[in-house]
């Protein structure tokens, strides 16, 4: 079976391929096909993937390209984690943002309405492709924003575009241990868009254990969103918010924790991967070692400027594994081997939630199986969550409308109906800066 991965260059490319390692059942991946458009990335990945391979029996064969109808020809699934523009993007996104007293991270707030801009052209590009050139693939994405880009994807290739994220994974996983159970043996009622969704319960064995953790101060600061949020929040809630929704919560103190740091975490990761690239090829060293060792800071510098802010504090050791990897693996593995299983995973909606139209792309658990991911039933989610639904799918449906038909008019719309963009004048001037620092937004007239 063979594996295409879209960003191929990309940092967390070896997280993916040490999990189809680890991987020994029937119908394993046996060939990944890296594709990117920076060869020197693709370099100095293959270097830490050969690495990891060394000594390990069977190991799936990994080659690289940067012509990207060869990366899809005769692929299986399509794993795509591209980033447009790069990290230099990414950093430019947070400062025009900051620059107007607004939120530029990556997938919430001005910062993700940007990156979707630039994102959207390209991902339907790769979609087209996909549907000429490997039309009985499956397509797994992991580009940010994950819920706008897959919409868009499933527009030309509908089911068989399939969004992942960590968060939600690893937020069912904290609230589990919090309760002392065995997050394997737990399902996790988790409802939203990708970085807006909230746990409303969590059953074991059938029954709802959310409600002993609500009442329970001591359990509810126990772990890392019950400091980030607060016990007093989440009792109020009724919930256990994804810590994404930090940035609505708080976003007056996130945003000045944003603006005092010394340095924002795109131009802290353009830096510090820039370095890993350099080591990376550097002649006689260990390029999986000096994968492991950025990585390690990374993850232990994720949101920072959030916990800095609700004086959370360092995250957990248990914390810093990441996920995102396994999710995929499972995901393919229940769509090779029809191995049913239960993810939460970014689909279409079809009747799912009410509020929303059939083909709005939501996060929810879905019963995956070889013919793709089905979500399942679940109750309305309350009114202020809703409402803070509707309002972000609407400006997501904005960015749609922007990249298909290149109007700016649509764009500064997308920013000025944002929750987290307090004037229309600012949206102007966001798009204003937006284009000028990015040549990926010349499009837009």
């Amino acid at each position: 079976m063979r594996l295409t991965i879209l960003g191929g260059g990309g940092f967390r490319v070896p997280l993916v391929y040490g999990a189809l390692l680890a991987d020994r059942g029937e119908g394993r991946v046996s060939e990944v096909v890296l594709h990117d458009v920076d060869a020197g990335r693709l370099d100095a990945v293959t270097r830490v993937l050969a690495e990891q391979a060394d000594g390990v029996p069977d190991a799936p064969a990994v080659r690289a390209t940067t012509e990207l109808d060869e990366a899809l020809r005769g692929a299986d699934f399509v794993f795509s984690a591209i980033r447009v523009g790069g990290l230099r993007g990414r950093a430019e996104d947070e400062r025009v943002a900051l620059a107007e007293g607004v939120l530029g991270q990556e997938t919430v707030g001005a910062g993700g309405i940007a990156y979707g801009l630039r994102t959207v052209p390209v991902a339907v590009d790769i979609a087209r492709r996909v549907a000429r050139l490997a039309p009985d693939a499956w397509v797994i994405n992991f580009t940010n924003p994950a819920g706008l880009v897959t919409e868009a994807m499933s527009r030309y290739l509908g089911d068989r575009v399939i969004g992942i994220c960590d968060s939600p994974v690893g937020l069912g996983r904290r609230v589990a241990r919090a309760l002392g159970a065995d997050p394997r043996e737990a399902f996790v009622d988790y409802v939203g868009l990708n970085h807006l969704g909230w746990v409303r319960g969590l059953r074991i064995a059938g029954r709802d254990e959310l409600p002993r953790l609500l009442a329970d101060v001591d359990r509810l600061g126990s772990f890392e969103e019950g400091r980030l949020f607060g016990p007093e929040w989440l009792r109020s809630l009724g919930a256990i918010p994804n810590e994404y929704l930090h940035y609505y919560y708080f976003n007056r103190e996130t945003v000045r924790a944003y603006q005092e740091a010394g340095q924002t975490r795109g131009a802290f990761l353009r830096d510090q991967q820039s370095r890993f690239y350099t080591d990376a090829l550097r002649p006689g060293g260990s390029a999986l070692r000096a994968w492991e060792d950025t990585r390690a800071e990374r993850e232990a510098t994720y949101m920072a400027e959030n916990r800095e802010s609700a004086g959370a504090g360092e995250r957990e050791e248990e914390d810093l594994s990441g996920g995102y990897e396994q999710v995929a693996l499972a995901l393919m593995r229940a769509i090779a081997r029809d191995e049913r299983t239960t993810l939460i995973l970014d689909v279409r909606n079809r009747s799912t939630l009410a509020a929303l139209d059939a083909d709005a792309v939501i996060e929810v658990p879905c019963l995956v199986g070889a013919d793709g991911a089905h979500p399942l039933a679940t109750d309305p989610l309350p009114g202020h969550a809703t409402g803070l639904v509707c309002a972000v799918k609407a400006v997501e449906r904005e960015v749609l409308a922007a990249a298909e038909s290149g109007s700016r008019e649509a764009a500064v719309k997308a920013f000025a109906l944002h929750p987290l963009v307090d004037s229309v004048n600012v949206a102007r001037r966001l798009v204003d800066g937006y284009t000028a620092a990015h040549p990926e937004l010349a499009y837009l007239k």
